[in-house]
């Protein structure tokens, strides 16, 4: 990666047409630096440019020092541009243009070499973790001069790590930078990308970035796929148990809830076939699936439709024949019910008013000690024509 930027100019043209001026310069190691000297106006005296160790590199059109990576680029009376290729971080300080006028003028410019980063290392999840468990992760990167910054991402959003630890490498004014991040780990965590990408100036972002999957170890969620939505009387018919876990489920237990399973029920690991399906299928089957992390288990209501239903009419599909002989017989029950009530209350009203035919002739013989007396109060009860009563209801 080629990195040259214009820093700033040492000098500006004064009232001395003779002052050389430069600008500073900045590049990554492995990339090509130029060096630019130009001067307002020239007496006739040469341009020359000498490097750190105020070696000679170039005067004029000549080339003074054996360097192939130095090459000359333009050199005239008022101007001298040279290249430096393959910079190394030796090359870093200061460089010296000058004008052997009298007296002798010069003007330095400095150029900065970029140690340039390795491409992280993550380490620490190199073994699966269980879900609910902590790992630390550690990213390193070395080679940097200035030090690199180190950001952590989980797939694509960035995460927050702990400050970066710098350190200087010996033998050489680069560094090494260090960068930790801890993580307590759900299930959908489970191969989800951590990775670690390097920021600094001599490289473009995303350009040094390593990422790793992390492996989460937890217990199966479980679900039951029917063969077929609508299962009918006579037909073939199959329960699957699917389970979600890391690792997959290998062992599976299929039950019946409200009894045994039916004789014609067929176990076959992850699968309960039924042969010929019966009314007497009917009923709430679980399966349990163990990953060996944990266990996972699930329900499912197995209702058979007669082999006569329509498959095709929505209003038959909609309700299982069970369900609809129930509410036919709870509504016949209600409607009972109802008729007795209102029998019980109509029997209760006709006694309550029952008619009656009543006579006053003989009223009074009743109470009589004998039968003359009976006689004479009866004939008594004729003196009065206007008491006779009679009642019709």
């Amino acid at each position: 990666m080629l990195l040259a930027t214009s820093v700033r100019s040492n000098f500006v043209f004064d009232d001395d047409p003779f002052q050389p001026v430069t600008q500073d310069e900045t590049v990554a190691v492995g990339g090509v630096v130029t060096l630019t000297c130009n001067v307002k106006e020239n007496d006739n005296s040469s341009l020359q440019w000498s490097n750190t160790a105020q070696q000679t590199l170039y005067f004029g059109e000549k080339r003074a020092l054996r360097d192939n990576r130095i090459q000359l680029v333009k050199s005239t009376g008022t101007e001298l541009i040279i290249t430096i290729s393959d910079v190394q971080l030796s090359d870093d300080g200061e460089y010296t243009c000058s004008i052997f006028t009298m007296p002798v003028r010069t003007a330095r410019a400095t150029v900065t070499v970029l140690g340039v980063p390795g491409k992280p290392v993550i380490t620490g999840f190199e073994d699966a973790i269980q879900e609910g468990g902590k790992v630390t992760l550690t990213c390193t990167s070395s080679g940097s001069k200035p030090p690199a910054k180190l950001h952590w991402y989980r797939d694509q959003e960035e995460i927050q790590g702990r400050p970066d630890v710098v350190e200087s490498n010996p033998d050489e004014p680069t560094y090494t930078v260090t960068s930790e991040l801890t993580l307590t780990v759900t299930r959908n965590d489970n191969n989800a990308l951590i990775a670690c990408a390097v920021d600094h100036p001599s490289i473009a972002n995303g350009d040094k970035r390593t990422e790793r999957p992390i492996s989460v170890l937890f217990s199966p969620s479980v679900s039951i796929q029917p063969e077929s939505d609508l299962p009918r009387e006579g037909e073939k018919f199959f329960l699957q148990c699917v389970g979600n876990g890391n690792p997959e489920p290998t062992a599976f237990v299929w039950r019946r809830k409200d009894g045994e399973l039916p004789p014609m029920a067929k176990v076959d690991d992850a699968f309960l076939h039924f042969e010929s399906l019966n009314k007497s299928d009917n009923g709430i089957y679980e399966c349990q699936a163990d990953n060996g992390i944990g266990m996972g288990d699930v329900t499912h209501t197995l209702l058979v439709q007669e082999a006569g239903v329509n498959a095709a009419d929505p209003t038959v599909m909609s309700t299982p024949l069970g369900v609809d002989h129930a509410v036919i017989g709870g509504v016949v029950a209600v409607i009972v019910f109802i008729m007795l009530c209102l029998l019980i209350v109509l029997g209760r009203y006709l006694i309550r008013h029952k008619g009656t035919y009543l006579t006053h002739e003989a009223k009074g013989s009743d109470d009589a000690p004998d039968a003359d007396t009976a006689i004479i109060n009866a004939e008594g009860g004729h003196s009065g024509m206007d008491d006779k009563k009679e009642y019709f209801i």
